[in-house]
């Protein structure tokens, strides 16, 4: 797995200004900065850039040209795909890429130098945050422009579809990136990060209506994955993209935007709670 931006850059600057010296960039400011930083690093890295932004890309291909059947008459197999490769990229450049990055940059002691820092603490959190957000979208236009464009999968249809393929995304995202910073917590170290993290979010696309559709899973599978984020990702974008008669195939009869929003919102919720309970600047047994 690649892991997403670089080392922040530290300082050794004392945490209070000197007397007479200007003051201190503002939050904003300093998490702009980071931003950008992080989207500097982030682009000098390859395999990062063409597994997290192309990897929704590459299965989509490989699974849109051997399954080339209807979920059911009319809805090609591809258009329902493209809804779960959509929500899978989503946690992969979110909670998988920010687990293992920050739990590698906590293994190297950068987050321990970082926390010496004039830097606010938050600007940190809101840089990895922005970088997922680019990240995001750019992977979201590639796969829908690969999606139309080499197997004809039509686009949301109206305004109305568009916005719903937005706010889905948003939560996401905050979802996403709030549990990825939280889970970094988990690996002992950077070097077993990658084997803590990518399990999880595989099983995640095997229950939850990524690879498969979801209403042919059986319903125990069902009910776990529903209790977790990227059930409710893949749906919310199934219904901005395919077409309304599908909605009566849904497990529950309906899209459930409801439910949606509750679910994506309540794991956002938990996600904050986790980061501000159990986040560590330094590895374990250092002091």
């Amino acid at each position: 797995m690649s892991i997403v931006g670089g080392p922040p850059t530290t300082s050794s600057a004392p945490r209070s200004a000197r007397a007479g010296a200007p003051p201190l960039p503002g939050v904003l400011r300093t998490s702009l900065a980071r931003t950008g930083l992080e989207l500097r690093e982030y682009s000098r890295s390859r395999d990062a850039v063409i597994f997290n932004v192309l990897f929704p890309v590459l299965f989509l291909f490989i699974f849109g040209s051997v399954f080339d059947g209807d979920v059911i008459p009319g809805v090609p197999f591809v258009q329902y795909f493209t809804a779960g490769m959509a929500a899978s990229g989503v946690l992969l450049v979110s909670f998988q890429a920010l687990a293992i990055n920050i739990a590698v940059e906590r293994d190297t002691g950068t987050l321990r130098r970082l926390e010496g820092t004039p830097m606010p603490r938050s600007a940190y959190f809101l840089g990895k945050v922005g970088l997922v957000v680019v990240t995001g979208v750019v992977q979201l236009v590639v796969l829908l422009a690969c999606a139309r464009i080499f197997f004809d999968v039509p686009l949301p249809r109206t305004v109305g579809d568009w916005g719903t393929f937005g706010w889905v995304a948003v939560l996401g995202i905050a979802a996403g990136s709030l549990l990825g910073i939280a889970y970094s917590s988990v690996p002992s170290s950077g070097r077993s990060a990658q084997a803590v993290v990518a399990p999880v979010v595989l099983v995640l696309q095997f229950i939850s209506g990524v690879f498969f559709a979801f209403p042919s899973l059986p319903s125990w599978m069902q009910d776990l994955a529903s209790l977790f984020p990227l059930k409710w990702l893949a749906q919310g974008f199934r219904s901005a993209i395919l077409p309304e008669r599908m909605e009566a195939a849904e497990v529950g009869g309906s899209w459930q935007h409801g439910e949606t929003v509750l679910w994506l919102t309540g794991w956002t919720v938990v996600g904050l709670v986790l980061c501000v309970t159990t986040f560590r600047w330094r590895r374990r047994g250092d002091r």
